[in-house]
């Protein structure tokens, strides 16, 4: 068969009609989302369009230049005030950490009249999930039960972790739920363009009936709900407008998906539920648990605990009868050939009967009679508890007397050598300070502050942008009043969930014996660690860890020991929430040095 048209083999001419039609795609897809930083380069559109009361909303795939990696950004048309709640919903999803949700990277409201330029759109960039969507999968049919609990029970953990922020996360669809490759379930497109939380309730219900019915399009709708009673009584409840059946929280929710379910046994009897479904209640007397009362009721009750005399011989059971002269009954005569224990004469033991005498010639071996007919005492176990009183006294008062013996040598020979040092030994070298640790978790002594000659800002994980760079020198002006801050970030206080940390690295020309540094801040509460190295690298690595604290005014940040160094760099880990976003002042830094 002959290829003709497109199908053919390909040609210079073909090849470069594609690159156009490929580029003109491209070119129309970028004219959709101008506006955008030049950080995010818009991959594939994903998805519909969500279509809103303040506008349309449009999903793409895109490339993370900085941090180079996938995202999914979602960009809301118009800009500026029309999509501040959207915004606002999406800075709310941002502090948020669970793994059921996307996570929200960054997000910006934008400028109505200045799409055209970067940052003039809004948008929001969420965290891009791989795996295959719950639709795929339920287009193969239902899910199996397990399954089916495990993914509803993860996906409302998650939603109810953001009702208890406040947030309604809305679009709780089978194409935005993305089962992980790991075995996690995670919902794309967080925070929906509007959403409620009885809308939540009613969207995971609906996600449950899905499970349990599977997407088939060929079917009539509505399908009849198939699987276990108590997940389709769930799914009715959850899918109900009526306060007095519905399902009251998606916590509830999940909390019932939690629990494990009663296996039903041997003559349960179903009882109908609310809702339609039944449920299956435990019988009490089913199975063999009826047979085992059955025969606990047939059964005698137990007799009481016999406390014995110690002078006593222990209760037998009753026994073949013996004859006039002692012997025992042939077995065959009780029709067995059981053992009279009666008849049985221990050789040994506390109750082996005396030899010789005529005890040897009694008929049963309770009736032996003690004192002097029996010669010794046969079954007088006096003896046994005398010695039992001698070890239960002796033993301790043995370890008494090895405890005394040890502190007696130890106060003649240890204590005496250590008095001899303090007297008059003396140690042979002192080691220098910076390589002894303080005795008893004592901070190191601190001395003099030491000069600093340079300092500069310290982001290797940043995108470029300066980190008031030239406010630096005022931390170590000698004027607290004077400040360096950081940018301000949106969305989480660490960093806007867009690196680890900033900082500074001070210069102090020479290796120096360090004790501390002391930081005063006009905005307390930041989080920090100090950290030291006789370079600097280009990785954080590079610096060792010597202290952390929260900053206050004016925070003390001792070593555990004397350190060498000539870098100290000052590591925010943490910021402060303000009026309009999260940052953090340094106001001055003292390096002192080991005294």
């Amino acid at each position: 068969m002959t290829a003709t048209g497109d199908d053919a083999a390909p040609t210079p001419e073909r090849s470069r009609r594609r690159r156009e039609q490929n580029r003109g795609s491209t070119l129309s897809m970028a004219s959709t989302v101008t506006g955008l930083p030049e950080r995010y380069r818009p991959l594939d559109e994903i998805g519909p369009e969500e279509h809103t009361e303040t506008g349309v909303i449009r999903c793409w795939r895109a490339k993370d230049r900085v941090l180079n990696r996938d995202v999914a950004i979602r960009v809301h048309t118009p800009a500026g005030p029309a999509a501040h709640a959207w915004i606002t919903r999406a800075l709310t999803a941002g502090g948020l950490a669970t793994p059921a949700l996307a996570m929200v990277y960054d997000a910006s409201e934008g400028r109505e009249d200045g799409e055209d330029t970067p940052g003039g759109a809004a948008y929001v960039v969420n965290e891009w999930i791989d795996g295959e969507t719950l639709s795929d999968r339920l287009a193969a049919g239902p899910l199996p039960e397990r399954e089916t609990r495990t993914l509803l029970r993860r996906l409302a953990d998650g939603v109810a972790e953001a009702h208890r922020v406040g947030l309604a996360v809305g679009g709780l669809t089978p194409d935005n739920v993305v089962l992980r490759p790991n075995g996690l379930v995670g919902l794309r497109a967080v925070p929906a363009a509007d959403g409620s939380v009885d809308g939540d309730v009613l969207a995971l219900g609906a996600l449950l009936e899905a499970c349990l019915t599977g997407l088939r399009p060929g079917e009539a709708e509505p399908r009849p709900l198939q699987g276990p009673s108590d997940l389709v009584a769930l799914a009715r409840r959850a899918r109900s407008t009526d306060p007095a059946s519905g399902l009251s929280s998606v916590a509830a929710m999940a909390a019932i998906l939690a629990e494990r379910p009663r296996p039903a046994v041997a003559g349960s009897r179903p009882e109908p539920a609310r809702g339609g479904s039944t449920r299956v209640e435990e019988d009490p007397d089913a199975g063999w648990l009826r047979k085992l009362k059955d025969r606990r009721t047939d059964t005698p009750s137990a007799q009481e605990p016999v406390r014995l005399d110690p002078q006593t011989l222990p209760p037998v059971p009753p026994v073949r009868p013996v004859t006039a002269d002692g012997g025992p009954l042939p077995a065959a005569a009780l029709g067995g050939d059981t053992v009279a224990a009666g008849s049985v004469t221990p050789v040994a033991g506390a109750y082996a009967r005396p030899r010789g005498g005529a005890a040897d010639h009694a008929g049963a071996f309770p009736d032996v009679p003690r004192g002097p007919d029996t010669g010794s005492s046969a079954i007088d176990d006096t003896d046994d508890g005398r010695r039992h009183k001698a070890v239960v006294i002796g033993l301790p008062l043995l370890a008494l007397l090895v405890v005394i013996g040890l502190a007696w040598w130890v106060g003649s020979n240890v204590l005496s050598v250590a008095g001899s040092v303090d007297q008059g030994s003396t140690p042979s070298a002192q080691a220098p300070s910076s390589s002894v640790p303080a005795e008893d978790g004592a901070e190191v002594a601190a001395g003099e502050p030491a000069a600093i000659s340079a300092a500069d800002v310290f982001d290797p994980e940043g995108d470029g942008e300066p980190e008031n760079d030239g406010d630096v020198p005022l931390t170590f002006d000698g004027d607290p009043s004077t400040a360096w801050s950081t940018l301000t970030y949106r969305g989480s206080p660490a960093f806007g969930n867009l690196k680890p940390g900033v900082g500074i690295v001070y210069d102090l020309g020479e290796a120096r014996s360090l004790a501390g540094v002391t930081v005063q801040s006009p905005v307390p509460g930041a989080t920090v660690e100090i950290r030291t190295a006789d370079a600097v690298g280009g990785s954080l690595d590079d610096f060792d860890p010597a202290a952390s604290g929260t900053l206050e005014d004016s925070t003390d940040l001792a070593f555990d020991e004397a350190v060498e160094a000539r870098y100290v760099l000052l590591w925010i880990t943490g910021l402060v929430d303000g009026a309009d976003g999260f940052s953090a002042e340094i106001g001055e830094v003292t390096v002192t040095t080991a005294g």
